[in-house]
């Protein structure tokens, strides 16, 4: 397989594929909750959104990739966050123009966050190996998105408690338009799952886990090759998949094929 090199072009699909699906989380609450306040803004070439105090999903994503960012455009993403009293935290890729990336060490932004974009090509004969013994994977329909919500919630609640607003979160990343979900079972039994979002021939591979229990049994490995064989026969000809640095999930990710295209560094201030 060859290697990927990074490149602007590159790095502006990945990113615009990934803000997309944000963006679809925010209208699936407007549309589950009028009343959410979920806001979406188009700036510095990228997006702005917001899905609730605090949530994962509320954060810039894709900017800085069109050209120079002007202070003007730097006002528009933190007015954007001030006016619903949130603080800004940004998703930010290394290809980012020096002058977006200047607006930060300026206004007394904080790095919090380092998270390794993996990706790979997908080819159209793409094939799926057999899961091992005793592990079966399945694409859910949205009759079973309540179970797929539990269980993937359940997987991360190491590190994410199994709150109501997590479960919300995973819920709006089920219902979006281009996104399809797994579950995986081991011995009959639900063991984990992840989701497969599809935006203009990027396939992005999120929101994997697995049950505490299940652990071991090549439930992550099986869920990877599926959703990478369905990329495949939809079209995409980009795998993506976002892992922390150094992670079990990164080793497992790397052992199908993808590589560390870049590190996206979260830059984040409270506004007063």
């Amino acid at each position: 397989m060859r290697e990927l090199l990074l490149n602007l072009e590159l790095a502006r699909r990945v990113e615009h594929a990934e803000a997309q699906a944000a963006v679809e989380c925010a209208e699936a609450l407007t549309r589950f909750r009028p009343a959410s306040g979920a806001a979406v803004r188009r700036v510095a070439g990228g997006f702005a959104v917001y899905c609730g105090k605090n949530s994962p999903i509320t954060q810039a994503v894709g900017m800085g990739l069109d050209g120079p960012v002007s202070g003007d455009e730097f006002d528009r993403l933190e007015e954007f966050y001030r006016s619903r009293d949130e603080t800004v935290r940004v998703e930010t890729c290394p290809l980012a123009d020096p002058s977006f990336i200047e607006h930060f060490a300026q206004r007394g932004y904080r790095v919090t966050e380092f998270s390794n974009v993996m990706a790979r090509q997908v080819s159209p004969d793409e094939t799926c190996p057999g899961p091992p013994e005793g592990v079966t994977i399945e694409k859910i329909g949205k009759d079973q998105i309540d179970v797929w919500t539990q269980t993937v919630s359940e997987g991360f609640a190491e590190k994410f408690p199994v709150s109501q607003e997590l479960l919300e979160v995973m819920k709006l990343f089920a219902f979006g338009p281009k996104t399809e979900c797994y579950l995986a079972r081991v011995e009959g039994k639900i063991a984990g799952g992840g989701t497969l979002a599809l935006h203009d021939g990027v396939a992005g591979l999120f929101g994997a886990s697995t049950l505490p229990v299940a652990r071991r049994r090549g439930v992550q490995t099986a869920l990877l090759q599926r959703r990478l064989a369905r990329a495949s026969q939809a079209g995409s000809d980009l795998a993506v998949s976002i892992a922390q640095p150094g992670s079990t999930s990164q080793r497992n990710i790397a052992q199908q094929g993808f590589q560390v295209l870049y590190t996206r560094v979260k830059f984040e201030k409270a506004l007063a």
